[in-house]
Parts: structure tokens; sequence; C-alpha cells
């Protein structure tokens, strides 16, 4: 039981560390390094390193930030732009539509506790902001409609407001639009010519979406003919973006959570969402005083995933009650907490110094890290860049991805100091190397910049290009998946089913399987009204799209589309080619029966019992699952084989040549007439005895 608390607060940290986060000094790999000496190997203490900070500490005045006032800036999301207001008959009248705006923005932010009834408030001053003439209202307003997000669904209001913000040349505008053509939503067929005319136009507007939707048609070749160059400029832009947005801890986790993990048990995934129960269980232990489930939980709350919602309230209770009893972790994430600032933590580089002595004192790696980038960012210390060497290297050497990261950093620009710190570009990518396998953001951006540029390491356009839009599927609009997911489950389909197909065009995978899967299964009637053979249409054109990107399950349906001729004409040879790519790349034991099956047969492949045999094995091997049906099919194996081998008797081979084809016919006739008569005879025998 212990065990699977310990186990929670591991995968919690690993859910943190797969979307590490930073505060917003990004990682300036671009910039110019200085030079200096070779970097040295350090065999420093953390206790004198320590002693020192106490010191400096004492020497420095108090420099707490009050939180920013989240007015300044608002913004319904990081994929929005500002489009330009009407001009309004009066300042009074823009004045008052600008405060309802703002007001409603404030409603829908994150964190703020007002659920669905402050979800009904926004729209309602966003209404009301809109009839004013507020042109970003309108978008909102447009948007909602779009996608489900009102009482009243109505993609022709969305499609008539999207029009005439286009005509004031709105990005936004022209990547829903472009969305609508790609799609065929809201027209009567999809036009991947005025898709792609519109994408084109909102990526050069400055729509990250927009950015990412192009990236993705040339990367991989959607419309247009695959440019790998093309599709790194794209993809570049957006991940820039995502990584100046970047911060310390307190960023969202990445909900790919697939339908398909919670169907097909023989796939499962990470991804899938955590069982209420479970979870329940662990807030159990937790209020019982077990340090390991406050720290896990902290940590969940911290960053969402795995279908919890972010709480910074939550994170911060269990944190704070960790450190009560003395727990390093816990006091690096809450310097963490304060050092990015959030709605429950103000940014105050004081506090968050405090803890982050408070955890390194106990040895802890990310206490240390949290340290390093004080000095290294001369956050309430002067800026110090032989102690952040120092520091980032004792939590590099112990596995922490915050430590990997700035290190690289450091090695990457090199600095003068009393050390020297030279410049090593092999061992910044080394570092960066181990920081992406620990899933930290801004290591895939900064090794995604040495790829795209042949620093340090061979230029690799493709190798770059996979590592920006990693990066850039982790921006704000990410939130879009958990939305999708949260309607399928309250039973909203088709809501579901077009946030997914948005998603989808912008090249998330697992949005894609999802729309593919909720087609397949024929949840969305009222979005798609049409024949089922039309849906399967529809849906295999986002397994195909889900198959490229790797995803096994996704390979192995349109394996089955092929063979049984759904949503396409069916083809043997086309079925068997996708489930060989499944079983080779993948392992996947399904895909290995049912080529089993098709060498049995003969369908599209050489009929070969032998390969049969081997295929039906290797399924066996891969998955306990496919036990009994291999069992199964063996079994019948072995009758064909005994069939075959009665075949090639010489005996068989002489009856046929005598008799015919049809000798076992002939063969079955007289061994059912000998026991008849044999029986007739004892029967007239004793008749005659009892005469």
């Amino acid at each position: 039981m212990r065990n699977a608390v310990i186990w929670l607060a591991l995968l919690a940290w690993g859910t943190v560390s797969v979307d590490a986060q930073r505060d917003k000094h990004v990682v300036g790999i671009n910039a110019e390094p200085e030079d200096g000496e070779q970097p040295r190997n350090s065999e420093h203490y953390v206790a004198q390193d320590l002693e020192d900070d106490m010191v400096d500490w004492d020497k420095q005045s108090v420099d707490q930030q009050s939180h920013a006032d989240v007015t300044s800036n608002l913004t319904p999301g990081d994929e929005f732009t500002q489009d330009k207001h009407a001009q309004f008959t009066s300042e009074e009248l823009a004045h008052q539509a600008n405060e309802l705006y703002e007001k409603a923005l404030r409603f829908m932010e994150r964190g703020k506790g007002h659920g669905e009834e402050g979800k009904r408030a926004a729209y309602r001053l966003i209404d009301e902001a809109h009839k004013l003439g507020h042109n970003d209202a309108k978008k909102l307003t447009a948007f909602a409609h779009l996608f489900g997000d009102r009482a009243r669904w109505s993609i022709e209001e969305a499609r008539k407001l999207l029009f005439e913000l286009e005509e004031i040349g709105s990005p936004d505008a022209q990547l829903a639009l472009g969305f609508m053509h790609a799609t065929g939503i809201g027209f009567s067929q999809s036009n991947q010519a005025k898709a792609l005319v519109y994408y084109m136009f909102s990526a050069l507007g400055g729509n990250p979406l927009a950015q990412m939707a192009m990236g993705y048609r040339y990367h991989s070749g959607v419309g247009v003919p695959q440019n790998c160059e093309t599709s790194l400029s794209y993809y570049q832009q957006v991940a820039k973006k995502v990584a100046e947005s970047v911060k310390f801890s307190t960023g969202l986790a990445v909900q790919r959570i697939r339908l398909t993990d919670e169907n097909e048990p023989t796939l499962q995934s990470t991804s899938s969402p955590i069982n209420p129960d479970l979870l329940e269980y662990y807030r159990y232990l937790a209020d019982k005083g077990d340090l390991s489930a406050q720290f896990g939980l902290g940590q969940i709350y911290l960053s969402g995933g795995r279908g919890v919602e972010q709480n910074f309230e939550l994170a911060r209770k269990y944190f704070s009650t960790a450190a009560e009893a003395g727990h390093g972790g816990a006091f690096a994430l809450l310097g963490k907490m304060y050092l990015d600032g959030t709605s429950v933590t103000p940014q105050d580089n004081h506090t968050a110094m405090q803890f982050f002595i408070k955890s390194a004192e106990k040895g802890n790696p990310s206490g240390q890290a949290g340290l390093g980038i004080m000095y290294y960012q001369g956050r309430s210390v002067s800026k110090d860049y032989e102690k952040a060497y120092r520091y980032f290297t004792h939590a590099a050497e112990q596995g922490w991805v915050d430590g990997q990261l700035y290190l690289g950093e450091m090695l990457y620009k090199g600095f003068p100091t009393k050390s020297g710190i030279r410049r090593d570009f092999k061992g910044a990518v080394k570092q960066f190397q181990l920081a992406a396998q620990n899933g930290h953001v801004l290591a895939y951006y900064n090794l995604g910049q040495m790829h795209a540029t042949g620093t340090g390491v061979t230029r690799s356009c493709n190798n770059a290009v996979e590592l920006f839009k990693n990066v850039a599927e982790r921006g704000r609009w990410s939130e879009k998946l958990m939305e999708a997911y949260n309607a399928y489950k309250n039973d909203h389909r088709d809501a579901a089913a077009m946030k997914y197909l948005f998603m989808g065009e912008l090249g998330y995978e697992a949005a894609q399987t999802n729309v593919a899967y909720i087609l397949d299964k024929g949840e969305a009637d009222s979005l798609f009204p049409e024949s089922r053979e039309n849906i399967l249409e529809r849906a295999i054109v986002h397994w195909q799209r889900a198959a490229n990107q790797e995803y096994p399950l996704a390979r192995i349906k349109l394996g089955d589309y092929h063979y049984y001729g759904w949503g396409t004409k069916t083809d043997y040879k086309q079925a068997a080619q996708n489930y060989k790519l499944a079983a080779d790349r993948h392992a996947a034991a399904q895909a290995m029966f049912n080529l089993g099956f098709m060498h049995e047969q003969g369908l599209g492949i050489t009929k070969d019992l032998h390969l049969a045999k081997r295929f039906y094995d290797m399924a066996a091997e891969h998955s306990t699952d496919a036990i009994v049906p291999v069992t199964l099919a063996l079994s019948k194996l072995a009758l064909i084989f005994l069939v075959e081998q009665l075949n090639t008797n010489p005996v068989i081979a002489y009856a046929e040549k005598m008799i015919g084809p049809y000798w076992d016919i002939v063969a079955i006739a007289v061994l059912l007439i000998i026991p008849t008569l044999y029986f007739m005879q004892r029967h007239l025998g004793r008749r005659n005895e009892i005469e």
C-alpha cells in the first residue's frame, strides 16, 4: 500500500517534469556565447554553498513584487490575436464595451472557481459587449457557437459572424473559416484549396494555431506537397511563442487522453485518466498524514494531467502540509510557485529563496536547481554564474531535469568567470538530451534550435520539425483537448467531436484518434447527419493521419478498414501492409494475429501455413490476452496440417488417380455402407434363430 503511494508520487512527479516549466526567461541559445575557459568538473560541497547563500541573503534587500494586475493584459488565450475594434460612436461606449469584455475574461480565467455559473455569466457579458460593437467579443461569440460552448449551438450563426470579422482581416476568423472549409463544417463540402488560403493568411497575421496547421500540412503532405523546410519555418515560430511563455513550474500539463485507451486494454497508455476512487484514496492517506501522498497530490494539482484539473489552491495546501513535516521536495515546489506567481501565491522572490534554501539544505535537487536559477538570473541576490553553475551541476548529477536544462544552457553560452565556463556545444547537447528524456519542454526547444542550425549536431530538418512540433503542442491552447474529453464524458458527443476535429487539423495525434473513434462508433449524428458510408470515409482519413504519427491502434484500424471495405474499397494487400507496419514498428499483438490469419487464408499475401503459425506464436508472446484466440487458431491450423499430410499420402494419391477428385466422398460412402450391411446381416441372423 505504501509502495502504491510512492508510485503515485513518482507518477505525479513525472507528470510535472513532462511539462516542466520555468520563468519567462527563455533559454537564449540563439545568443552569441561568450568566450572563456573550458568548463571544469566541479567537486563542491553543498553545505558550504548554503552557508555562503545565507550570508548573501542577509546582504540583499528584499525585493518582493506584488502580483500583477490581471486586468492589464487579459486575453482569452494565447491562440487569439488582437483584432481592431469597431469605430465606437463615443469614448464612453468604447469604455463600457471594453469594461464588459475584460470582466467576462476574468470570469473565464482558469482557477477562479466560477465553474459553469461563471462561464454562463461570462458569455452574458460577452453578448453585451458584442452588441456594443466590440469585435473581440464578437469573435468569442463566434467561436462559442462553432464549438458548442453555449447553450445555443449554431454553426450558421458562427459562420455569419466569422465572415463579418474576416472582412476586417481578423486572423482568428480566417483560422476558423479555414477549419470549416477543410472539414466541410458549415459548407456543403470540404474545400482544401480554400482552407489552405485561409490558413495561410491567418498564419501571416500571426495566429499560432494557423501556423501549426500550415506546419502540419507541409510536414505530412496534407493538401500540399511535403516540404520539411517550409514546415520548419511555421513550427519554429509557434515553438518560440510557447517557449517565451513557459514558466518554471506552474504550467499546465498536456492532457493527451485517447478515448481508445479506455476501450483497448491491450494498448493502454499512461495518458488514461486516474481512477477517481484511487485519487480519493490518496486524498484519504494525505489527510491521515502520509507525506508521499501529500507530495504526490500536490504535484498532480500543480500541473493537472491524467484527467485532473489544475488547482493551485489544493497544490499549495498539500505542499504546505508536507513542508511542515520537513519534505524537501515540497519546499522546492512551494518555492517554484512563489517564483512564478499564481492566483494563490503572489510572485515573491524573497519567499521563493527561503523555500529553495530549506529544500537544498535537505539535499533536494529541485531546491538546488531553484537556488541556481536565483543566482543565474539575479533574483534577490546578485548574479553569480559560478554558484549557479555549481548548483545546476549538483542537481544534474542527481538526474534532476531543471539542473540538466540550465547546465546545458550555461555550457551552450559560456561565461567568463574565475573558474572559466567555456561554451561546449557537445556538452550542451548531452544535457539538453537528458532533460528532454525527462520531458522538459525547453529542452525540446533548445534541441530543435540546434538541429535546425546544425550547432553541436549534424543539421536535420526532420528532427528539428519533430522537436518544434512537440513544443508547439504544449501551448495553452492544448487545454481544448481536456475540454473535448470532458464534453465527451458528459455525453456532449457532437461538441467533443467538433473540438477534436479542430485540434486534429492542428496536428494533434490524440485528437485525430479521438475524432476517428467517435465517427467509427457513430456518436456524432447531429454534427454529421450523413450516411454510414460517408461517416466511415471521414473516419478513415483521421485514422490515416493518426497512423502516420505512429499510433499503433490507428494503424491496425486502418488495416481493418481496408480488410472489411469500410469507407474504402476492400483491399487485402493494403490491409496486410498496415498490419505489417503495426507489427514491425510497434510489436502489436493484434496485427500479428491478423497477419497470421491472412497468411493462413492467403488473403492479400502468400498463403503460407508456417508463416501463419509463426505470427500466431508471436502474438501470444507479446500479449497474454492473445493466448486464447491463438490457441484456437493453432488448433485449427493443426487440423489443416493433418489434412495436408493425408493429401500427400501415396495411398490417397492413388485413390484420387483411380476414382477421381471426389474419392473422399466415395470412401465415406463405402465406410458407411460396410457397417450398415454388417448390422443388417446380424439383425437378420438373429431373426432366423428366433424363428
